[in-house]
């Protein structure tokens, strides 16, 4: 990048609000064995150009250290002079940013998500109707109904990042990967947050009803 597109009043009230969103996040044991990732989006934004902090790679979520994050461009490259290295799924972020235009994206791994998304995997997504926490994502209409599109977990993530695209849907701020975990993103850290609390509810409720009906 030529000119900085952010200060670092900016990159500092990133970190700031990464650490106190990993550190109640890592309370509910949604980052286990140091996985999941989160990331801020810093500064300007244009779809071409922007940047990113987000969490490091195979770092233990539940502590906290200097070396917990760095700032990324659009293609996932560190900007700035590192020995971090951010996770390899940074480019499924660097995708959401890129399409959606949002500030910030969440990822964590849950028993539920993952079952979940095994079990409407040949669907290719996940139907939710009628529950109330689907208002959360601001969708008021009676009986509301939505689909959480469903992603094959290749082990190559520029496959899966590929993908991206062409299975987003306007009205549902997340994807999953089979057997692997949910992507939340909002215009900001709070939205981010509570669409992710929101999507893991949907997700154990579906689990739940399902197990139920059994």
């Amino acid at each position: 990048m030529n000119d900085p597109i952010y200060t670092l009043e900016q990159r500092q009230q990133a970190f700031a609000e990464l650490r106190e969103a990993k550190a109640e996040l890592a309370a509910r044991g949604w980052f286990p064995a140091t996985s999941g990732n989160l990331s801020v989006r810093v500064g300007a934004f244009a779809a071409d150009r922007f940047a990113f902090a987000v969490t490091s790679s195979g770092k233990d979520k539940s502590k906290h250290t200097p070396d917990d994050y760095l700032i990324v461009d659009g293609a996932g490259r560190p900007i700035e002079p590192t020995k971090l290295k951010p996770s390899a799924e940074t480019l499924i972020h660097c995708e959401l940013y890129r399409l959606t235009g949002c500030g910030a994206v969440f990822h964590v791994h849950t028993v539920f998500n993952n079952i979940v998304s095994e079990l409407y995997a040949e669907q290719g997504s996940v139907p939710f109707q009628g529950v109330e926490l689907i208002k959360a994502f601001n969708i008021w209409e009676e009986n509301a109904r939505i689909e959480v599109p469903i992603l094959p977990n290749y082990a190559e993530i520029p496959r899966i990042a590929a993908l991206v695209e062409e299975r987003l849907r306007p009205d549902v701020p997340g994807i999953v990967l089979r057997n692997h975990g949910i992507y939340a993103w909002g215009a900001n850290v709070f939205e981010a947050k509570r669409h992710l609390e929101a999507f893991e509810f949907l997700f154990e409720y579906a689990y739940r009803w399902k197990a139920l009906r059994l």
